[in-house]
């Protein structure tokens, strides 16, 4: 006999499906971000000081970083995909295994870092094998807000990657 479900049954079914530890609904799991969203409500995605030509000098590129104006937690404890370019800070053989993702090409490197909450501290437990400083990258994982200091820069987000694989527009 043909079993026949309501629209209900079927939307109680999807919900105890979604509540099953491990269990995941992945039309609706991955919430893409853009480097903007990561600003508090009205805030420029890029500080004033840098959206000019910035100078290039020996001073130390970590003390000009502009101070955060704060960290969005909408999305602590989601799967989330953005794109960045990669500065690696910790290897495994060739592979990449901790990295910044910044927002534009330079950042931290040879310009001014920009505020913590335009940085994400990204882990993969896979190395991945980047082509080269500040390679353009999606990366998608486990997002979430976290203080962290590293010598190039403080940081105001973390992610850890599930998967990262090489910008496409």
């Amino acid at each position: 006999m043909p079993v026949s479900l309501s629209r209900r049954d079927l939307a109680l079914g999807l919900l105890a499906a979604a509540a099953l530890p491990g269990a995941r609904l992945h039309a609706a799991a991955t919430t893409v971000l853009e480097w903007r969203d990561l600003m508090p409500e009205g805030e420029q995605a890029l500080p004033p000081a840098l959206q000019g030509l910035v100078e290039h000098d020996q001073s130390d590129l970590a003390a000009q970083q502009p101070i955060s104006t704060g960290v969005r937690t909408d999305w602590n404890g989601e799967t989330v995909q953005i794109s960045g370019f990669i500065i690696p800070l910790d290897y495994e053989g060739t592979g990449v295994t901790a990295f910044m993702l910044v927002p534009y090409v330079g950042a931290c490197i040879h310009v001014p870092p920009p505020p913590a909450n335009q940085l994400i501290f990204v882990t993969t437990e896979t190395p991945y094998e980047a082509d080269g400083l500040f390679e353009a990258v999606t990366v998608t994982g486990m997002f979430g807000t976290a203080a962290t200091a590293t010598q190039l820069a403080d940081v105001g987000y973390a992610l850890s990657a599930d998967r990262i694989e090489p910008y496409k527009r």
